[in-house]
């Protein structure tokens, strides 16, 4: 494999510690980083060498839910040899400068960086800055190499919005550049639903409206916002949660089998469900917010909004397969349990499938009351040790070109199409506030 370097913006973001840089220690932990792979974290702040390596092992050593298990010292200085950092304001062109400076010089030091990834772990506001910059040093360009972008959500924060952020985007990259994240999407037990279907004939057959009463997607914490409410008190569940992760694993659970694998094929079929969801059984909706939301909002001195941290709505796909099968989305905060999964409901209560999304990612099943253990799927995913964090899947599908687990532009559209409906008629869905860590 040719060598690279990943850039990350941002690596002393949230993200970058909770997500990205335990992701990065696993794959190297596992053998996973590419021999010619250098990382290059930037910021604001001034960091030496040896002071950036410390950075990265009080991350590692810190308490995160998401990653749990011990960091051994060997692997840990083997990553070490790959890390590099540069300071600098991503609104400053100097840095950029300087950035283009660093990249040479490890060229030059037998690291080449021709080939880049950059990952924007950052605030949305500062994106124009950043590509902006990176085309007038010609840090964008395919010249030397292949360069491609990591970006997370959100891709807007309605259709207007997206639409703009796309075509800027479009401005300074091209399509095939561009990798739009959707963590869930990388998630072991996500990636097995279409195994799931490929796999078992009999379990497919019986995936439609006659036989399917309802299916669940829900993503229930059971901490509150913490130090996102500034970004979360503007968004709210539908736009944080429904907007992406859960209509995209919606769409995953009811596309049709794809005439292959490949990522235009997989696009393609969700793009179809995605064009068929309309919004149902508006008198079920609900939306709501903890009660010591309030103190969290004055420790951050934000303004306190009815911006909710639970949501249910119900939809309906209005297609031969699925028309009439009720289709259920809940997100929530601060709720009594930490868990996701997918719950398909069959009209014979007997019949009864579960796919879980988090802490354990599994598929158990029942049919005619029987207990199903020869499904088959990635076994792996029952075991916490072997299953890879969704960032490590995405990390290394971004390394080999493939798309598979990014989302479209299209895709993105479609799901903001449907949200800006939801939210013209929020005024019309009951509200209600619920105790911390109790269902509303």
């Amino acid at each position: 494999m040719d060598s690279f370097a990943l850039v990350i913006f941002g690596i002393t973001s949230n993200l970058a510690q909770i997500k990205l840089i335990p992701a990065l220690y696993d794959m190297a932990e596992k053998g996973l980083l590419p021999d010619g792979m250098t990382i290059i974290g930037t910021a604001r702040k001034e960091m030496s060498p040896s002071e950036f390596k410390e950075y990265f092992k009080k991350v590692l050593n810190t308490e995160n839910i998401h990653h749990q298990h011990a960091i051994k010292e060997e692997v840990f200085n083997d990553l070490c040899k790959r890390l590099h950092f540069v300071n600098g304001n991503l609104d400053d062109p100097k840095f950029y400068e300087k950035l283009k400076n660093y990249l040479n010089e490890l060229s030059g030091q037998g690291h080449p960086c021709d080939n880049r990834i950059y990952y924007l772990a950052t605030y949305p506001d500062l994106y124009h800055h950043i590509f902006e910059n990176l085309q007038k040093f010609g840090l964008n360009t395919q010249d030397e190499g292949y360069v491609r972008l990591m970006i997370e959500k959100p891709i807007g924060n309605d259709l207007n919005s997206a639409k703009k952020l796309n075509q800027l985007l479009l401005k300074y990259f091209s399509e095939d550049q561009l990798y739009r994240l959707d963590h869930y999407l990388g998630k072991e037990s996500v990636q097995n639903i279409n195994i799931l279907k490929s796999t078992n004939a009999g379990f497919w057959k019986i995936m439609n409206n006659k036989k399917v009463d309802e299916i669940e997607v829900v993503v229930s914490e059971d901490m509150g916002v913490g130090n996102r409410i500034t970004y979360y008190n503007d968004a709210g569940a539908i736009r944080d949660m429904i907007q992406n992760h859960l209509l995209q694993v919606l769409s995953l659970v009811l596309m049709e089998k794809p005439k292959n694998y490949s990522s235009k094929e997989i696009h393609n079929e969700k793009i179809k469900i995605l064009k068929k969801l309309e919004l149902s059984n508006m008198d079920e909706y609900l939306i709501g917010q903890y009660k010591s939301y309030l103190n969290e909002a004055k420790k951050f001195n934000v303004k306190n909004s009815k911006s909710e941290t639970y949501a249910k709505i119900i939809l309906n796909c209005k297609n031969k397969r699925w028309d009439g099968t009720k289709l259920v989305l809940i997100s929530g905060k601060k709720l009594p349990k930490r868990y996701g999964r997918i719950i398909i409901k069959f009209k014979n209560p007997r019949n009864r499938v579960v796919i879980n999304l988090q802490p354990r990612q599994d598929i158990t099943a029942k049919l005619d009351g029987k207990s199903i253990r020869n499904m088959k799927y990635c076994i792996e995913c029952g075991f916490k040790p072997n299953s890879p964090d969704a960032y490590e899947s995405l990390f290394k599908d971004v390394i080999n070109n493939d798309k598979s687990l990014f989302v479209t532009s299209e895709e993105v559209y479609l799901s903001w199409k449907l949200v800006d409906k939801i939210e013209k008629l929020r005024n019309k869905i009951k509200f209600v506030y619920y105790s911390d860590n109790k269902n509303p």
